[in-house]
């Protein structure tokens, strides 16, 4: 009897073994299984993305509640150890703006808008699970101020500029290296004599262009190389440089490399992703526009971002030539202007210098069906994420302050003192302030924890992905560096307050790979983004992919979220090559601590070739 009992309670204990080992199969076999379900990212054999390697993350994202289930469980899924590398074809990959993509998914923009050099993002099914590799050769960027004028070649290994625009002075390749004079289309002896020139021109005291403060933010459309933007610098002016992955397809690359503020972007058929009333200046030096096409719409574009009062410094040979083909655009793009309500403030030499009217009272003169129209009272004017352009006039609200720049302060008191637009976004002074107080505290935080790793000049490119107010890019005011903010799109109102404070950003959706080039950013600022992402049911693995790509070796990310987040963060650290130096602290509480946080900063590697470089 003994022995039988023995028998049935043996006999039990494997059938409960053996259920809980099913369990556990069927499991594994659940998540392995919709790993390579339609729909989940894939490695495409026609397309050799990877070029033979495997993918790595699968469908991650998609099997989120089982991640959690096995967490908690204890049963831990295995992390890889590394991530595949991409072939060298790809080093300069830029997902939302790759052509070939256009051709792969027999997309037809339009060409004679510019439709092909927008963003067209590829599908989930078709993103790149493998890390950008440097190209051969890549060294650690010259550091800020002397990469103004200096940069690697081997960063960047194109000379064709250098070749096809030497009369102009843009670049010069120089040995290992590729320098800038300084020059221009339209300033062949430099930026810094040009800029004085517009000065005069507006007669500014002193011959400088700043006003006193007064001209902070320009647009600078049709860019080059930023060598305008990166003299600006010295004005107390900072420019949006701006230019599209055209046939001069590296000239923003090398702007970001130099260190000078800029972006990819391009005057086509979507609004510019930013608010408008951003600009006191927009500036075109031979940018080759059609500003006539469509009724008008890009000077209506440049009309919705500039302030009251804002200026359009124009050097074109329509400004001075007089053969019949120019004084026929010069003059219908006079017409044009003059129905818009703008005046030639300034004529001289190859430039003229266009002013736009202080508040309404001069569209409210136009003769009935004078065109353009004023665009509707339920249009948007800082809707700018995927929204069409419009080929109307954007009339000033009866609220706002109908003088000179919006009635802001001057530079630098702009930058700290409450904006009057706060209003618009339900923000009060008392709750703008302790913002600002909040990120000087945690930006001196973050820079004790950096400090025994962090070298002088090592950081000149910092990107805030999560801007909110511009508090982080306020508190970095006294460091040599330029930021980036981005606003998200559901928080993309707030994005007027960042250029009402004298600093530059754009909107973004970060499910999607942002406009710029590999390698570009040395400081990567992320808080509360991956909570953001996960909410909206978008890849964490994606992101972070997409965070490697655009940082530069021996650059920093500093992530700031919850602690499952960070936790879950922490196993990709070393397959990304983010460890070559780690930090990971509790901060303390303040008025916009979410729940428990933790802080991440991590330091990527150099490598090459798929090898670390320690």
């Amino acid at each position: 009897m003994k022995q039988k009992n023995e028998q049935i309670h043996t006999t039990r204990l494997l059938t409960y073994l053996l259920i809980g080992l099913i369990g556990v199969l069927g499991l594994v076999c659940l998540y392995y299984g919709s790993s390579v379900a339609p729909g989940s990212r894939r490695y495409d054999d026609t397309d050799s993305r990877l070029d033979g390697s495997d993918p790595v993350f699968g469908g991650f994202s998609r099997n989120r509640d089982l991640v959690d289930l096995l967490d908690e469980q204890g049963y831990y899924l295995e992390v890889p150890k590394s991530i595949p590398i991409c072939d060298m074809k790809y080093s300069e990959l830029i997902p939302c703006l790759d052509r070939n993509l256009i051709y792969q998914l027999k997309l037809k923009p339009n060409l004679t808008v510019m439709e092909h050099y927008e963003r067209h993002c590829p599908p989930p099914e078709r993103r790149y699970n493998c890390l950008i590799p440097p190209p051969k050769g890549y060294k650690i960027p010259i550091r800020w101020p002397a990469s103004r004028d200096e940069v690697w070649k081997a960063n960047i290994p194109h000379t064709h500029l250098a070749e096809e625009k030497s009369d102009q002075h843009w670049m010069v390749v120089d040995g290992e290296k590729i320098k800038f004079p300084g020059g221009g289309t339209h300033f062949h002896y430099g930026a810094d004599k040009y800029i004085v020139g517009l000065a005069q021109m507006l007669k500014f005291p002193g011959d400088k262009l700043n006003n006193g403060g007064h001209i902070r933010n320009v647009l600078d459309v049709g860019c080059g190389v930023a060598s305008f933007g990166a003299y600006l610098l010295h004005h107390d002016i900072i420019a949006m440089s701006l230019a599209p992955n055209d046939v001069h397809e590296n000239q923003i690359q090398f702007a970001l490399e130099r260190g000078i503020p800029s972006t990819l972007g391009v005057l086509g058929t979507k609004r510019l992703p930013y608010p408008s009333r951003s600009f006191e200046l927009a500036h075109c030096s031979r940018c080759r526009i059609d500003w006539l096409q469509r009724d008008g719409i890009l000077l209506l574009e440049l009309d919705r971002l500039l302030r009251p009062g804002g200026y359009f410094a124009y050097s074109s040979p329509e400004a001075y030539e007089q053969d019949p083909e120019n004084r026929k655009i010069w003059n219908a793009m006079y017409s044009l202007l003059k129905r818009m309500c703008w005046k030639v403030v300034a004529k001289r030499g190859q430039t003229v210098m266009w002013s736009k009217p202080l508040s309404n009272s001069c569209y409210l003169k136009r003769d009935p069906g004078t065109l353009p129209p004023l665009c509707n009272s339920s249009d948007d004017p800082d809707a700018s994420w995927n929204v069409s352009m419009k080929a109307c006039i954007t009339p000033y609200s009866a609220r706002m302050h109908k003088e000179r720049w919006s009635g802001l302060l001057p530079w630098p008191q702009r930058l700290t003192a409450a904006p009057p637009r706060l209003e618009e976004i339900g923000v009060s002074s008392e709750e703008f302030h302790e913002d600002t107080k909040i990120w000087h505290f945690r930006v001196i935080e973050y820079w004790k924890q950096m400090k025994s790793v962090i070298q002088k000049n090592s950081i000149r490119n910092v990107m805030d992905m999560n801007s909110n107010l511009g508090g982080f890019a306020t508190a970095l005011k006294d460091k040599d560096v330029w930021v980036m903010n981005v606003a998200s799109v559901k928080m993309s109102a707030r994005l007027k307050i960042i250029y009402d404070r004298g600093l530059i950003g754009t909107v973004h959706d970060w499910c999607e790979a942002f406009s710029t080039y590999p390698r570009t950013y040395d400081l990567l600022h992320a808080w509360a983004v991956f909570s953001e992402i996960k909410e909206r049911g978008c890849s964490p693995e994606d992101f972070l992919i997409e965070m490697d790509r655009i940082l530069r070796p021996d650059g920093f990310v500093i992530i700031r979220d919850k602690h499952s987040v960070i936790n879950y963060i922490q196993k990709f650290i070393t397959a990304l090559r983010w460890d070559g130096w780690l930090s990971e602290v509790e901060p303390r509480a303040d008025a916009l601590t979410g729940g428990e946080e933790r802080v991440l900063i991590a330091r990527k590697k150099l490598w090459t070739d798929g090898f670390m470089t320690m």
